[in-house]
């Protein structure tokens, strides 16, 4: 009759934690349950309304094992259940609810949780008889620390990195940007068919030339001969034409060799 209305199963209503020191005890014994989570109960806000965080208890053992679950601050939680007896593979969900609080996002939590766990004998008639015949070093515990987030906080860090990323991303395109690579390589196509076309009407002229050049020193070699001859007009007429052959090849040779040397100049400093 010693031990409190907490220690019990209740079904349909909040029980609150019991209170522990939660520092360390004589267990010498491994804990046998498995908790999830193991080592921390994470609460997340807005804390202006209970919060409720569940607490899974796995007995992976062949032996029915008791429960309970305390805490360092029990005016804060409500736990259900807080004991109970787990059978041999079976698993419990505690519910663990933290009362409204005004939050401090600059104080850390002190709280925290102690499950703690002992075989149920044989022959045991209920757990008040269980706890109270338990001795120490028949005690096994585990320790959570609790954990207070507030997501809204980290929301909007996130949405002001996004809203900057999108601002950048939906900023105004410079003028000086480069020209898309379609672009400029349809602008590269007209300007090669425009030298094409160049070249092809330039060697048509440089053939004009030619053959001209050609006539040229035909009638150079006839006015030679006619010189020859021994009449002096003549051959000043002879000289005057092998002038004007011999300077027009080259002149057409130079205006070529300009162009093709402007054109891969500026496709390379452009």
């Amino acid at each position: 009759g010693g031990k409190k209305k907490s220690d019990k199963i209740s079904v349909g209503r909040h029980q609150a934690a019991t209170r522990c020191s939660c520092e360390p005890t004589m267990a010498k014994l491994e804990q046998v349950l498995i908790l999830e989570p193991p080592i921390e109960l994470k609460f997340k806000g807005p804390f202006t309304d209970v919060v409720t965080t569940n607490l899974k208890l796995k007995n992976p053992s062949e032996k029915r094992v008791c429960f309970k679950v305390k805490t360092t601050a029990p005016r804060r939680y409500c736990v259900r259940p807080n004991s109970g007896i787990i059978d041999p593979g079976s698993m419990v969900t505690v519910s663990v609810m933290l009362q409204p609080f005004d939050y401090d996002p600059n104080e850390k939590s002190k709280h925290k949780f102690m499950v703690q766990t002992v075989y149920v004998p044989a022959g045991a008639a209920d757990m008040e008889a269980v706890w109270k015949d338990a001795k120490a070093e028949d005690l096994m515990d585990s320790k959570l620390r609790c954990v207070f987030e507030l997501p809204f906080e980290n929301e909007k860090s996130n949405d002001l990195e996004t809203s900057k990323s999108a601002a950048v991303t939906n900023a105004p395109k410079s003028e000086g940007l480069p020209i898309p690579k379609s672009v400029s390589t349809s602008l590269d196509d007209i300007e090669v068919r425009k030298l094409m076309e160049e070249c092809k009407r330039l060697q048509a002229e440089l053939a004009k030339i030619t053959d001209e050049n050609r006539q040229l020193k035909d009638d150079g070699l006839r006015l030679r001969k006619a010189a020859q001859s021994g009449n002096p007009v003549s051959s000043t007429s002879n000289a005057a034409v092998r002038d004007q052959g011999s300077t027009a090849l080259p002149s057409l040779l130079v205006v070529i060799a300009a162009i093709f040397i402007g054109f891969f100049l500026g496709k390379f400093i452009l």
